[in-house]
């Protein structure tokens, strides 16, 4: 085999084992709900209801929801994400899905009461849905991804040191990875529940790029 080869190899291995530790994510015990049904059936229903949607989180988690925001734009949702300049305000038949995947980040517990206050149902995707965290409170409906994150990640260095950095995906990786695939699934869902063509959601993706 050759250099570039056994390269290729390797590289293929990585990410076969990357895509199995994001795989297993979703074959995971849980006493809830399957995230994907809890997304679309809230989505869906925001739809028909006439409401906007609003999306938050922060950091890397922040970049997978802004993510579904453009993909729920393209199923011709009014979609938002929280903080950007032509966010409307939140109000009564809204709903905010925000993702606090350790329970709880200071700014998604204020943005869920401040969209609670005005009226909107609140989604929060979580990996600690058994939590006693403020957005935790705050959520009408609760979607469990049970996967590593930050937390889990801090608590397990901590009692295994010695672990290999290379076993799994690092702080919050795996988190949000799987948000990433979780938001895939819940949009062909949402297409096909929609009535919503491949062809459909082309010809609302901007042309200013």
């Amino acid at each position: 085999m050759s250099g570039s080869d056994a390269a290729s190899s390797a590289q293929a291995d990585a990410a076969a084992a990357i895509c199995a530790q994001i795989a297993a994510v979703f074959s995971a015990p849980t006493a809830q709900p399957p995230a994907r049904s809890v997304l679309v059936s809230e989505l869906a229903a925001a739809a028909a209801r006439g409401g906007r949607v609003f999306v938050h989180g922060v950091g890397r988690e922040g970049l997978m929801m802004r993510a579904l925001c453009m993909r729920l734009a393209h199923l011709g949702l009014p979609a938002h994400c929280v903080g950007d300049v032509t966010a409307p305000p939140a109000s009564a038949g809204d709903l905010l899905v925000a993702s606090a995947g350790p329970g709880a980040f200071s700014t998604v517990d204020a943005i869920c009461g401040v969209a609670r206050g005005a009226g909107a149902r609140v989604l929060l995707l979580t990996a600690r849905p058994d939590g006693a965290g403020f957005p935790l409170r705050q959520a009408d409906v609760v979607a469990h991804l049970p996967a590593q994150t930050m937390a889990d990640d801090d608590e397990e260095g901590a009692a295994a040191p010695e672990r290999s950095s290379q076993e799994k995906l690092p702080m919050g990786s795996l988190y949000e990875g799987a948000m990433f695939v979780l938001f895939e699934m819940v949009v062909l869902e949402l297409a096909r529940v929609l009535g919503q063509s491949p062809a459909q959601m082309r010809a609302r993706h901007t042309n200013l790029e």
